[in-house]
């Protein structure tokens, strides 16, 4: 069946819809509710949408040097379930995702790493919020630093092989949406390191084989 749309709009476009009234709902500490109402640029109807307005997230996948990914289990009040996760918080206004990444890790963990960087950015659920979540990748992780735990915060850390962490997203056992969505965005680096390691493994080989060939030869 081919896709409808608007008779008026260009192939694999919808309208874009314009607000016309906002109006704060309820304030709590994380989150605002607020209601807007929007207005179709075509048909003129209007209709109230509620839309929770709340700062950008940032999640982090640490690696330390032995390939093997930093995990957080906690407690989630939202499913009453201990959760499996990659650390992560709330950022600041206006704050750097790579330093509040950083912060969330030694603050959640104790690791700290000197090599990070932003892999990506993608929207939570854009049907009903306004924020961001930003994954950065630290690599050659370590614990270095003391925790620093927010007053409910309880967790534990474990670090785990990068492909048991696969493999527990691919069991169910790591359910959270984003962890699973900065998984998504990390494979074709975790790729990449394969690839690498490989590559000197291969070297490595070569090598041992030439120097056995040249002693077999002095003898």
């Amino acid at each position: 069946m081919p896709a409808s749309r608007h008779p008026n709009l260009p192939d694999n476009q919808v309208p874009h819809w314009e607000e016309v009234e906002f109006e704060p709902v309820a304030e709590c500490r994380i989150f605002d509710v607020v209601s807007k109402r929007f207005r179709h640029p075509e048909r003129e109807s209007e209709g109230e949408f509620y839309v929770i307005r709340t700062r950008d997230w940032v999640n982090v996948i640490p690696i330390t040097p032995d390939f093997e990914m930093v995990l957080v289990n906690q407690f989630r009040f939202g499913v009453k379930k201990n959760s499996w996760e990659i650390p992560g918080g709330v950022m600041d206004p206006g704050e750097d995702p790579v330093v509040a990444g950083l912060r969330e890790l030694q603050e959640e963990t104790g690791f700290t790493s000197k090599s990070a960087r932003l892999l990506g950015s993608v929207r939570p659920n854009p049907a009903i919020q306004n924020n961001s979540c930003h994954i950065v990748l630290a690599e050659r992780a370590s614990k270095t630093a003391d925790l620093k735990w927010d007053e409910h915060e309880e967790i534990v850390t474990k670090t785990v092989p990068i492909e048991t962490v696969f493999e527990m997203a691919q069991s169910g056992e790591i359910f959270h949406s984003l962890v699973l969505n900065a998984l998504l965005l990390f494979y074709p680096e975790w790729q990449k390191i394969q690839a690498r390691r490989r590559s000197r493994q291969s070297s490595v080989r070569v090598l041992n084989f030439d120097a056995q060939a040249s002693g077999r030869d002095d003898s």
